[in-house]
């Protein structure tokens, strides 16, 4: 089986170090991005020909048009992580509605397009798997005040991008896993 994995959000963060995980496994990956300047970068990176596409996941048809050409460049897409979101953290009252849409077409909308353009494929080939990355300590999260929140995590830090993307190959290649919430949160679910 081909090992053609689609990164949403593959330039930076958690895409990033789960492409870094991949890479030496075999996986031929198309790492995305809405810049295609960082997206080249980090396939760069990575050796071997992996590609880099530039996307926004809250337009449809660009996300249509990414899929198109990742089936002609590399093959059918059997893996997909959506790792791609935006930040636009406030305090709710001071929070612009139109940062508020753009929060939820990006993080929400676009898992869901990438989602739907994949799973045609993967019916098709009666195969295939797809993780939806959530929040850890990125650049996307760096405006936070830490130490209060570190306060609550048992394991007294914040996830690193890194201990995400173990995660995520896990899912990726463990074919009879499916409709599961991994839940990797260094032990605060053990507070609530």
């Amino acid at each position: 089986m081909d090992k053609v994995c689609a990164v949403f959000g593959g330039s930076r963060g958690i895409g990033r170090a789960v492409a870094q995980l991949m890479a030496p496994k075999g996986y031929r990956l198309a790492i995305i991005a809405r810049n295609l300047e960082g997206a080249k970068a980090a396939a760069g990176e990575l050796g071997g020909d992996h590609l880099a596409f530039s996307c926004d996941v809250a337009k449809e048809r660009d996300v249509q048009n990414t899929f198109e050409e990742m089936e002609k460049n590399l093959g059918r897409v059997n893996f997909l992580v959506n790792a791609a979101g935006i930040n636009r953290d406030s305090l709710l009252v001071r929070t612009k509605t139109e940062d508020m849409i753009s929060q939820l077409h990006t993080n929400l909308l676009g898992s869901m397009l990438t989602c739907k353009v994949a799973l045609k494929t993967m019916i098709q080939q009666q195969r295939g798997s797809i993780v939806n990355v959530g929040f850890v300590h990125t650049d996307m999260t760096k405006d936070l005040k830490e130490e209060h929140l570190k306060k609550n995590i048992p394991l007294g830090r914040f996830g690193e991008p890194i201990d995400v993307a173990h995660a995520v190959v896990f899912l990726l290649e463990s074919p009879y896993i499916t409709g599961h919430v991994l839940v990797v949160d260094g032990g605060l679910q053990l507070m609530i």
